[in-house]
């Protein structure tokens, strides 16, 4: 039996999971929200994590009830994400593995996200698209890497959906996607908007850039609400990521499609990934908030199938980077 501890502070969460040959035995986490109309600046994002890691910790091992001889490693977020909150992360990563004296293992955050998904859901073998506020992937696997089909050009979905909830003032607890989310489900009237889809590849800037500048008008001018926007908005951009993930099931004859990532959440996301699946008598896979929304379970998961490949990194090679691709990973655990 393998039991690992992971640290999750790519972003705006911080989480420490314990998981015990797949078993979640705790997963609790923490999330800096900014104030209402404002994003989360690394700074203030680092110093939040850096204040909730210790405990988190703390908490994490005794939910689990298990002793620190228990645990065979200790897994971190290398990348991708912010920098400072990754530092922060990774700092407190290499401090346990001394103290504890155990193997340090550096995952990356969007085939942690995949693995989890995989793990809760039972999915063999899916296309899988990757929604999150840093991230917008549609992914398969072969020959032992996952292979990425189609990616934004510039934004992540979740970025797009964030920003424009600060054009609208709306609280960031628990997230501005959630709150989107509702109001989008009072939405009567839709708005036409720029669709852009390059072949295998979004882009949501120019969408983004258009309701922006729109916004202010359109609701002064009583012809459009903000629950019209958000519905609007939001139907546009899952139809586009929707496109993409048929066509990438096609090519791959996939008759699984998994949903992972923070907006992977999002039900009206999943209702219409569903409905394309049943169309092609595939079926859709996904997990409810526990695990879509970055957590410290998914890096400790992902951590102990490294482990049991060797896959581990000294303290002094232990770097974090902003940048790190899903398609540079070697997949040693899969055939």
């Amino acid at each position: 039996m393998v039991v690992s501890i992971g640290l999750e502070g790519s972003a705006n969460k911080i989480g420490v999971g314990i998981v015990r040959d797949g078993e979640v035995l705790s997963n609790p986490r923490r999330t800096y929200c900014a104030p209402p109309g404002h994003g989360f600046l690394p700074r203030h994002t680092a110093q939040h994590h850096r204040q909730h890691v210790i405990d988190l910790v703390a908490k994490a091992i005794q939910e689990a009830n298990v002793a620190v001889s228990d645990i065979d490693c200790v897994s971190y977020t290398k990348g991708p994400g912010m920098g400072a909150p990754l530092v922060s992360t990774a700092v407190v990563a290499r401090t346990l593995a001394q103290l504890w004296n155990k193997p340090l293992m550096p995952v990356n955050h969007c085939i942690a996200h995949i693995e989890m998904g995989r793990q809760v859901t039972g999915a063999d073998n899916p296309t899988v698209l990757y929604v999150s506020g840093g991230n917008t992937q549609v992914i398969s696997y072969l020959n032992q890497r996952y292979c990425i089909f189609g990616e934004t050009l510039d934004i992540a979905v979740g970025n797009c959906l964030d920003r424009f909830a600060r054009v609208l003032k709306l609280s960031n607890e628990p997230c501005p996607g959630y709150n989107i989310e509702q109001l989008a489900k009072k939405g009567k009237k839709f708005l036409s908007l720029p669709y852009s889809v390059k072949g295998m590849d979004v882009s949501f800037s120019g969408i983004l850039s258009y309701i922006e500048g729109s916004a202010q008008k359109l609701l002064d001018s009583g012809e459009y609400t903000p629950e019209d926007l958000c519905y609007s908005l939001q139907e546009t951009v899952f139809a586009m990521l929707v496109e993409i993930t048929e066509r990438a099931m096609a090519h791959t004859q996939s008759n699984q499609v998994l949903v992972v990532g923070g907006v992977g959440c999002n039900l009206r996301l999943q209702e219409m990934l569903s409905l394309m699946a049943e169309d092609r008598g595939a079926t859709l896979c996904a997990t409810d908030d526990r695990y879509c929304i970055d957590n410290g379970a998914m890096i400790a998961h992902t951590g102990a199938l490294m482990y049991q490949h060797n896959m581990s990194t000294p303290v002094e090679t232990s770097a974090i980077t902003q940048r790190f691709r899903t398609d540079a990973v070697h997949i040693a655990w899969r055939d």
